[in-house]
């Protein structure tokens, strides 16, 4: 469904005031009055000849290409597909209506459309906030060599789009290093002393072998006392625990700190599921906003990554009992539970730090923080004036309460990292091959 509208352009009121200006002078200079008449006569042929000249809406037709899927702060390119089917050339400038996630370029998108052709148009676009978002109407407006007469339409173009955390530091982390470390470190499958889970293979029987390890089955075929090999399996329960409240709502650098949480959790999902461990994820504010159980397939990455891109941080306090109750109740296996806050708060911290002390005896608790860049930068500048002081101080209060925080939960077992919030995702991932590689678990 469209709308349409001529109306005149900058040029046309260009020479509109010539006109008019001529025939201001025309009292005073009689010879302006007839100048001023041959102008204006030849301003409306010509905008009579524009009228006629056209094109015809019906020989434009503007179509608009766009990913459905787009990652936060990554630059992407919106095309527009311009269709003249008249013999003019055109002129033609698109603009979108506002969106809430995007930014568009500055000004329309501008392009030349030769006659009986078609031409791309293109613009950037930044995505600003996670989420489900859906493009709105286009404005349309062409002219033709004469310039002036503007053609104006307003095109239904809805269409749906959502956008996801940039997921790219998992391929800058670089997929062959990721997988020569994975291999290394023995964590597809490890042969390890004990009786094994999962079947491998069958061998003859040799003496001293366990009277449990015959396949009867296997003996029975083959006449001969036959042997299963197991292998111990290595996959784990690993499952992300994102505080969704009020200290998740400040930015740093133009990012809320709960989009570096969920950028760093789908990604170390990403890395699991190389892992074939099983990934779950609970993330809760005031109440539990969400929640998978851990499991292991692709798919289940696909639906923990529509669980949470688009999650947005509340401004209540968070439950952090009811948080870890929850876990309780549903996590009977020993895990590795990744815990994503920002506990910069003393009255948040009590709360807190006696519940991962709990817990992190029948699990492994990673506690991951988000440093503040501004932070670092107040204690490295030196203060100028009392203001400066003031800033220094709060700086220095915020980073005592950080590292007394961290040792806290050091001392109650529960492995921290606490790095700069640009740096979070790929030394999540660093801990996370850290830990499996030392069967931590």
């Amino acid at each position: 469904m469209s709308s349409n509208v001529t109306w005149v352009t900058r040029r046309f009121l260009y020479l509109a005031g010539a006109v008019a200006f001529l025939t201001a002078l025309s009292p005073g200079v009689a010879f302006f009055l007839p100048l001023a008449a041959m102008c204006a006569a030849a301003l409306l042929l010509a905008t009579i000849a524009d009228v006629f000249w056209g094109p015809p809406r019906r020989e434009v037709r503007v179509e608009r290409e766009a990913d459905e899927h787009l990652a936060l702060r990554v630059t992407s390119d919106l095309t527009y597909v311009v269709e003249n089917a008249s013999a003019r050339w055109l002129v033609v400038d698109i603009e979108e209506a506002p969106l809430r996630t995007l930014r568009f370029s500055a000004g329309p998108a501008v392009g030349i459309v030769p006659p009986r052709s078609r031409a791309r148009v293109v613009r950037s676009i930044l995505p600003v906030a996670r989420g489900a978002d859906a493009f709105g109407a286009l404005y349309v407006r062409y002219e033709n060599r004469i310039g002036l007469l503007q053609r104006r339409e307003r095109i239904d173009a809805t269409k749906a789009f959502r956008v996801f955390p940039d997921l790219s530091a998992v391929e800058r982390y670089g997929a062959l290093h990721v997988r020569n470390r994975l291999i290394e470190a023995g964590l597809r499958k490890m042969r390890l002393r004990g009786a094994g889970t999962e079947f491998e293979s069958l061998r003859e029987w040799n003496e001293g072998d366990a009277f449990r390890t015959i396949d009867w089955k296997a003996t029975a075929r083959r006449g001969k006392l036959m042997v299963a090999h197991h292998e111990v399996e290595r996959s784990q329960n690993v499952v992300l625990l994102i505080d969704c409240g009020r200290l998740m709502t400040p930015r740093i650098d133009r990012q809320r700190k709960l989009d570096y949480a969920i950028t760093a959790a789908l990604s170390l999902a990403s890395i699991a599921g190389l892992t074939s461990d099983r990934v779950g994820a609970v993330a809760f504010a005031a109440n539990i906003l969400a929640a998978t159980a851990p499991r292991s397939t692709r798919s289940s990455i696909a639906r923990l990554t529509d669980l949470l891109y688009d999650l947005e941080p509340r401004f209540e306090e968070s439950n952090y009992a009811r948080a870890f109750a929850y876990l309780r109740a549903h996590l009977h296996k020993r895990s590795l539970i990744v815990f994503l806050t920002d506990v910069i708060d003393p009255l948040a911290q009590v709360a807190l730090l006696s519940e991962l002390g709990s817990l992190a005896r029948r699990h492994l608790v990673t506690c991951v923080f988000m440093s503040d860049a501004a932070v670092a930068t107040a204690l490295e500048t030196q203060p100028r004036d009392a203001a400066g002081a003031y800033g220094t101080a709060v700086a220095l209060g915020l980073l005592d309460e950080r590292r007394a925080a961290a040792a806290t939960l050091a001392r109650s077992g529960v492995v921290v990292v606490d790095v700069p919030a640009s740096r979070l995702t790929t030394a999540l991932i660093d801990e996370y091959l850290r830990i499996k590689h030392r069967g931590m678990l």
